[in-house]
């Protein structure tokens, strides 16, 4: 399949007094017509600077793009002004934010909500634009479409203002679909419906979508392959399910291992020690040292390139002695 999205050695930093602070560092991935990518790691590793990079949201903050390039179907969005870049935000690529509450304006109603977009990106009529409101909100399981398009924000559930979200996101037909963890704030039973409701619309779309979360289980139900990321960096690369059975980062193992499963007696959860290097002081060679119970000397001082394994790309040293055994190159 095409790829409609590619990002190439994407920097993002914010400026401090003391300097630039590079949050996502040089990382690389594409997203592919009709497949849903996980995007995955700890609080702190980048996942929501990536996003908000690839959209151009960072204007009303410190941050800014360092260097790289994000293309959509061949147009590098970070070399658009901000007038053009309007008119891929919403109808091209669409994002959906973690806390629906906050993604909607409190003092409109659903309607004029969900008809703004309609009406800013398509040459509707003000009565096609509320009807195509109306399907659009019956499209993400909403029993009452009508009714709702004059109720606000605040007389709905934290379910159905993520479904109202996603309806506006959907509106104008976008190719990308950015989530930055549209489930985190809902129940388990809501969540799961989200979930289902963003799989049936991709099939039925054939949209690309770029699922941002930290939660391993929503991976494994909805994701078809999988860059795990941790402090700025992407450090494996794999389809989902090899990803679960066969990983191969040491980051990667200790967020798996993680995991509760059930039928287990376990006295105690399996968790990664230490925590994620604060970016203002990262270490000299690979970023995950200082954490990882495979460490060499080589890791204090130099920084791991990717390496291929049958099933993944793994930016990892140990991988680096099986290919020189096997006699292959690096990435």
């Amino acid at each position: 399949m095409a790829s409609i999205l590619e990002v190439n050695n994407l920097q993002t930093g914010f400026e401090k007094a003391e300097g630039t602070l590079k949050v996502v560092r040089g990382i690389d991935f594409d997203v592919e017509e009709g497949e849903i990518l996980g995007i995955v790691g700890e609080t702190g590793s980048g996942k929501s600077v990536t996003a908000l990079s690839i959209m151009r949201l960072l204007h009303d903050t410190p941050g800014k793009i360092l260097d790289g390039e994000v293309k959509y179907k061949g147009t590098d969005l970070l070399r658009l002004t901000e007038k053009e870049m309007r008119k891929y935000r919403g109808k091209e690529i669409s994002m959906i934010f973690q806390e629906p509450m906050t993604s909607l304006n409190p003092v409109l109603k659903i309607g004029k909500q969900m008809k703004e977009v309609i009406l800013l990106h398509t040459n509707m009529s003000k009565k096609e634009a509320h009807m195509h409101a109306v399907d659009n909100l019956k499209a993400v399981g909403i029993p009452r479409a009508e009714a709702m398009m004059s109720e606000y924000p605040h007389q709905l559930s934290g379910g159905m203002r993520q479904r109202v979200i996603i309806a506006m996101q959907i509106s104008c037909n976008p190719s990308l679909l950015i989530a930055d963890e549209p489930t985190t704030a809902l129940d388990v039973t809501i969540q799961q419906q989200i979930l289902k409701l963003l799989k049936d619309i991709q099939k039925k779309t054939g949209m690309g979508i770029i699922f941002i979360t930290h939660d391993l289980g929503v991976v494994a139900k909805i994701c078809d392959r999988v860059h795990v990321m941790y402090a700025g960096e992407i450090v494996e690369k794999a389809n989902t399910k090899d990803l679960f059975s066969h990983p191969k980062h040491p980051y990667t193992k200790g967020l798996i291992q993680s995991i509760p499963k059930l039928g287990e007696n376990q006295d105690r959860l399996s968790s990664i020690k230490g925590t994620v290097p604060n970016l203002d002081d990262m270490p000299k060679g690979c970023t995950f040292a200082p954490r990882c119970s495979h460490v060499m000397d080589k890791c204090q001082m130099e920084h791991p390139d990717f390496y291929k394994t049958d099933d993944s790309i793994s930016r990892c040293f140990l991988y680096d002695q099986e290919m020189k055994e096997e006699g292959l190159s690096r990435v």
